[in-house]
Formats: structure tokens, C-alpha cells, sequence
């Protein structure tokens, strides 16, 4: 019942109970923060409504003033802030707050199916939804009778607003991640909770030290260092909202001593320790303004020397040859990964201090939930930083915890497909050559989905850790790409040499035999061909969507495609032109590639998307093709591609989305039909007239009339 989202936009009349089953609730948030639980409630779907009780937590914990003085006397004291802290940090967990604003950007490259859309407003929406769908069906009034005397099930929507104090945080949350903090005026309760949080935090500064920030603060006037604490602490007896609310300005503040050599790295590091152990839900304002100054891109590199900050030299060397070897057994081979090792290692300031929070922090069943709240910052920040920022990352983490050395190894040999384009086209040809059986790994010498995505995440094996599936890996990296610009032209150009590849390997098996007039399939059917040539193309559209969503797929069909069939020949190997076979094939594979690109982004019925959108495109595409069928245009490819792609893509759009059809300009409908019977495709061009619909009637009993003639 206390986890449950109850009537939340009327929940005054709830704070005094949450407050007296305190204990209890601070009990089950510790249990469901533990990793499994997080997993399973996940996978169940049951997160939106798990988040609107959080929220709730939240917002009536945070906003209580707990009695500093008692809980330093009894340190078995429960206080209302650690009930907030692990109440809000499994519900930034569930948030996923950890996903860069980079990747919330780009999170329409596959936006609905692996976009980032884990907001608070995303959650409260299918929370909404689910509330306002539940009850419908006899099932549910059956389950609503049964529980309607333990829980009251909440039939009201629940929005941002409802939450106040959470919706105040968020808002400055995301201007924390936009923009240098400012603003902070002296004398404010802002400003006198920044005064006491830094007066914790570097008690041990000696009396006459210079402030922090361009005013006094720090009690440096105080009689002693133990009598500065205590009056920080009193003066910290406030609520969590309001100590979240001045932590940007502490760590600003903190950082720039550090930086100008006003208190030491060590102090720093310490500093920011005590902070987060005074109030761990600090852990996320932590994580995300040093994550957002790494991007800003304005604070000098720290040198990992051992002195001042950790050395990762002891297994700087070790982790490069393993990232080396997992991605050769992946298919790609990168020679530049090495380090010099005759300069200290280096990481931006900001990294560098989130760095050494983390490593202090024992992975216990007390602490260890903290430390996966921040751990997937601290490693996405290092992947975006520049080579070898994840590797002195994953040596300092492997000094910490030797056993998930092969994790971080994992992690940071994606970290090379963000500074290394040549290393995201070999992967996306070893993605090709694995499911069509072409790869020289064992793993992808049958082909087939399990040779693309393996088992999923490498398992231990007697002699290391099995190598990764290609399609897996570029799961995991395909976000931290960046320009994906190029993405178009690699994967079309890698679709077309697999199937000449494909017709050269059956050619060496003597499956195919040579011919004075070209080649000729034997054992080898031209229909077993199709079936390669088409999970070829599904490959490579999958991974357009996946990559780019709309926005790369309307560019592969309206730029890539017009300019590979108009530019020089792309046929050409060692100045010889394919094959009929091989031409005929690839025009094939490159419509059905298009074709599934374009159902990945619009759908195939008008409930997908607004038909203008798709029909915009569409109509730009087939009026190149018509264009080209009344040769207003030359080509620069083989003829046998060029009639194999109009005649298949249009047959596939018949078929399978015949509404693409109906939704095209009469006149360029008659064009097109005119154009295929140039083509001999008579038929087509007749089946093309009839799905037009009431427009292109007299056209199509015209073109019967003159074929019984």
C-alpha cells in the first residue's frame, strides 16, 4: 500500500501516514533498490506506476525538516533525508537519468523502439494511461473488488505539477545540464545553505584559510574546526529540496578552488565524499553537473600521476591489449589504440573528481546501490571524453574490483567507435559477413541471427571471455557514434559487395558455373540467392532505423540512393563490370532495402504516421524513378540493377503497402506506368493503374484497350 500510487493530486491527507510507517518504508525502498528487484519491476512494466508513489515519497520526505541535533546523539535516528535519498534515488534509476543530453538529442533515432523516453513526464503519462485503462474488463473489476480493501486505487491523472518541490528540481536540474550555474545573491537562504555545506565539508581547513567562493564563507571566524561542524550541522537542519536545490553551487565553487590551487585534490575528493554521505540523493546533482562541465570542455586535464590523483599505469598496458583482442574477435582491427607511456595519464578535472568519489565507495549491500546510480555516468561521460579517457577509467576500476574487469573492457572497447570511424565500418561489415555466413570467426560461420547476436552479452569461457556478437556490440555503441552522416552511404555500399561476395563465394564452391555468356546458376537456385540478397537488406535497413530513426532513412531514400544510381559506377571491381547475375541481385537487395527502411519509418497504413509525411517522401523517390524511366536522366550503373530495383520496389509496394500507392500524384502514377511499359513490364505497369484508385481509371482501361488491340 505505501508503494502504491494512491489519489496523489489531493495527497496532503497521506504525509502524516507516510510519515509514521517511516521505518518500514525506508526498509522496502533498501530492498527494492537492490539490482534484481530494479530488473524484474522493469521487466514487468510496473515502473510508471512504481514512479508516481516515489514521486510522492519524494515529495513529502523531502520536504521535512529533520532534527539535526538528535540524530548526531542517536546515530540509530532515522531521518527524514535518508528516506528521501533512497527514495529518490531509485526513482532517478528508474528515470535513467544517467543517458547524456547527446543521446537525448538523438533520441529519436529510434524513437519509439530504443529511444531514451524514461523522463518523469513519460512515466506519470503511462502511469496515467494504465490508471485510465484499468477496470474496463471483467478481469480487472474482479482484481479491484479483491484489493479495494488493502489499497486504494488511484483513477485520477497525476502530472508534473502535482509534485512541486520535484518539478521545481527537475526544471533546475536541466538548467544545471545547459548552462554554467549563476545568480547565487549573498545573504539568501540559498546562499547560507551553500555557506554551511562548504563549512562541512572543509572543517578541517585551517581557520584563517581563504574562502571558496568571492565571499565569506566557512565560519572561518569560528573558535574551532569541531565547534565550525557542528555549527554547519545545526545550521544544515533543513529540508532535502533545499540542500539539493544549493549543491550545483557547492560543487561550482568547490571545483574552481580545486582548479586554482586554493584546496587540494585530496581535500576536494574528501569534500565531496562527506557531501554525499551527508545526503546520498546529492549523488545525482553530483553526477550530473561534473558529466555536464566534462562537456562544456572548459576545466585543464588532471594528471593521473599517483600523487594528486590515482595512477592507472599498473594496468594501463593490460587493458589496451584486452580491448585490442575483444574487438579483433569481434572483426574489427584498429592498430592506433596505444597510450604513450612516457606521459601520466589524464583526465578532465571534473572526470577526475567523479572518478575518485566512485572508487572510494565499498560495493556493499549498504553502499553498493549508490554506486550503481553513478556508475553509469561515470562511464558514459568517459566514453564521450578523448582516447584513452575510458581505458585509465577501467584500470583505476579494475585496481577497485578485478572482477568486472571484463565488463569495463566490454564498455571501453565501444568507447573506439566514438574517435574512430574506419572502426564502426568494420563492424558493420563483420555485422554483414556473420549473418551471411562470410565471417572467418567460428561463431559466424553458419550465418544467421544467432551468428549476428550470439548469446548476448559474452559469457566466461576455460581460456577468457567469448568474444561478442558484432550485432550486440553495435547495440551497445551505435549511440556513441556521432556524425551519423555517413552511415547511409557505408551500409548501401556494404549491401552491394555482400552480394557480390555472396555470388563469388557460391562460384568457388561450383555452385554456379561459368558461361561464354555469363554466369548460370546450378545446384544453387537464383530463389536461394533472393533469400540471402533479402536478409541482406533487412540487415542493413535495420540498422539505417536503428541508427538514425526517420531523419536517416528519408535522407538514405531522397539523397543516397538518387546519387549512388546517377554517380560513377559503383560496379566497377578491378576495372571489370558484374556480372548479369550479380547486377540483377543487387537491384533486388536495394529494393528491398528501401522498402523496409521505409515501413521501419512510416508504417505500412495511414494509423503510423500523417500520410503527408510519408507520401513526401515516397513521391520524391518515385519521381525520380520516373524521371529516369523517360530518360530525362543517364545512369551510371548496370542496367540489369536498374530494372531489377523499379520492378522489384514497385511489386513491393503493390503487395505490401499498397496504400503508398494511393497516396501518390495521379500524373506521376500515369508517368510510371508509362515508363514500365518501356521496360516490358506491362503487367506491373496495368497493376500499378488499378491500386491507383478513381484517378487513373482511364488510363488503366486505356492500357487494357491497347493490349487486346
Amino acid at each position: 500500500m505505501l508503494l502504491s500510487p494512491v489519489d496523489l493530486p489531493n495527497h496532503t491527507g497521506t504525509e502524516s501516514h507516510l510519515i509514521s510507517q517511516a521505518p518500514l518504508l525506508n526498509v522496502l525502498l533498501v530492498g527494492i533498490s537492490s539490482i534484481d528487484c530494479v530488473h524484474i519491476f522493469s521487466l514487468h512494466g510496473l515502473v510508471p506506476l512504481l514512479a508516481a508513489g516515489l514521486m510522492l515519497i519524494c515529495e513529502v520526505f523531502g520536504s521535512c525538516v529533520p532534527d539535526v541535533s538528535q540524530t548526531i546523539a542517536i546515530s540509530e535516528e532515522l531521518s527524514p533525508h535518508e528516506v528521501f535519498s533512497n527514495a529518490f534515488t531509485l526513482l532517478l534509476r528508474f528515470w535513467r537519468f544517467d543517458i547524456l543530453p547527446i543521446e537525448q538529442v538523438r533520441n529519436n533515432a529510434a524513437d519509439p523502439p530504443l529511444g531514451s523516453l524514461f523522463s518523469p513526464e513519460y512515466l506519470l503519462l503511462v502511469r496515467n494511461c494504465r490508471v485510465t485503462s484499468f477496470g474496463r474488463s471483467t478481469k480487472d473489476i474482479l482484481k479491484l473488488k479483491r484489493l479495494s480493501k488493502i489499497i486504494n486505487y488511484p483513477k485520477k491523472s497525476v502530472f508534473m505539477n502535482s509534485f512541486p518541490k520535484l518539478y521545481f528540481w527537475y526544471k533546475q536540474h536541466q538548467e544545471c545540464i545547459a548552462s554554467i550555474r549563476s545568480g547565487l545573491l549573498p545573504g539568501g537562504p540559498v546562499y547560507q545553505i551553500v555557506d554551511a555545506l562548504l563549512s562541512m565539508m572543509f572543517w578541517k581547513l585551517d581557520d584563517g584559510s581563504e574562502p571558496l567562493i568571492p565571499v565569506t564563507l566557512g565560519n572561518n571566524g569560528s573558535s574551532g574546526s569541531g565547534s565550525a561542524l557542528d555549527d554547519a550541522l545545526m545550521k544544515l537542519s533543513v529540508p532535502a529540496w533545499d540542500i539539493l536545490e544549493a549543491v550545483p553551487y557547492v560543487l561550482d565553487a568547490s571545483l574552481n578552488a580545486c582548479a586554482h590551487g586554493r584546496i587540494s585534490t585530496r581535500e576536494l575528493s574528501t569534500g565531496i565524499k562527506d557531501l554525499a554521505d551527508f545526503i546520498p540523493a546529492s549523488l545525482v546533482a553530483i553526477a550530473s553537473y561534473f558529466s555536464a562541465e566534462v562537456t562544456r570542455g572548459i576545466w585543464e586535464p588532471a594528471f593521473m600521476n599517483g600523487v594528486d590523483w590515482p595512477n592507472p599505469a599498473a594496468n594501463l598496458s593490460i587493458v589496451e591489449q584486452q580491448i585490442k583482442k575483444t574487438l579483433a574477435d569481434t572483426g574489427v582491427n584498429v592498430p592506433s589504440l596505444d597510450v604513450d607511456g612516457d606521459s601520466p595519464a589524464k583526465l578532465p578535472l571534473p572526470l577526475a573528481a567523479l572518478v575518485s568519489l566512485s572508487i572510494t565507495y565499498k560495493f556493499d549491500k549498504g553502499r553498493g546501490r549508490f554506486l550503481v546510480l553513478i556508475a553509469p555516468v561515470l562511464t558514459a561521460v568517459a566514453s564521450g571524453c578523448p582516447w584513452p579517457c575510458m581505458p585509465v577509467l577501467t584500470s583505476l576500476w579494475i585496481q577497485k574490483v578485478r572482477r568486472w574487469s571484463d565488463y569495463f573492457v566490454l564498455r571501453a572497447s565501444g568507447t573506439v567507435f566514438h574517435h574512430n570511424r574506419d572502426a564502426v565500418v568494420q563492424l558493420l561489415k563483420s555485422c554483414f559477413t556473420s549473418t551471411l555466413g562470410f565471417g572467418t570467426t567460428s561463431m559466424s560461420n553458419d550465418g544467421g541471427v544467432g551468428a549476428l547476436l550470439g548469446h548476448g552479452l559474452p559469457f566466461q569461457v576455460a581460456s577468457g571471455v567469448s568474444p561478442v556478437a558484432p550485432g550486440i556490440l553495435y547495440l551497445k555503441v551505435y549511440r556513441s557514434i556521432g556524425d551519423i552522416t555517413f552511415l547511409n552511404k557505408e551500409i548501401m555500399s556494404i549491401l552491394m559487395l555482400s552480394v557480390r561476395d555472396l555470388v563469388r563465394s557460391e562460384l568457388s564452391k561450383g555452385t554456379i558455373k561459368k558461361t561464354k555468356n555469363g554466369m548460370k546458376c546450378g545446384q544453387f537456385s537464383f530463389f536461394r540467392y533472393m533469400a540471402c540478397a533479402k536478409h541482406a537488406a533487412l540487415l542493413g535497413a535495420s540498422l539505417i532505423w536503428i541508427s538514425g530513426g526517420q531523419k536517416l532513412v528519408q535522407s538514405l531514400i531522397i539523397d543516397t540512393v538518387t546519387s549512388w544510381f546517377l554517380s560513377a559506377n559503383k560496379w566497377k571491381h578491378n576495372g571489370e563490370q558484374p556480372g548479369a547475375l550479380v547486377a540483377k541481385l543487387s537491384g533486388h537487395a536495394l529494393a528491398y532495402f528501401v522498402m523496409l527502411s521505409a515501413a521501419f519509418a512510416w508504417g505500412i497504413d495511414h494509423y503510423s504516421v500523417p500520410p503527408n509525411q510519408r507520401a513526401l517522401v515516397i513521391g520524391m523517390h518515385l519521381e525520380f524513378l520516373a524521371t529516369i524511366l523517360e530518360k530525362k536522366a543517364s545512369l551510371c550503373c548496370h542496367r540489369a540493377t536498374w530494372q531489377a530495383y523499379v520492378s522489384g520496389f514497385l511489386k513491393l509496394m503493390l503487395g505490401c503497402t499498397p496504400r503508398w500507392v494511393q497516396e501518390v500524384d495521379v500524373e506521376l502514377l500515369k508517368r510510371l506506368s508509362k515508363g514500365l511499359r518501356g521496360l516490358n513490364e506491362d503487367e506491373l505497369a496495368l497493376s500499378l493503374l488499378e491500386v491507383g484508385g478513381i484517378g487513373v481509371m482511364g488510363a488503366a482501361a486505356e492500357m487494357i484497350i491497347v493490349r487486346r488491340l
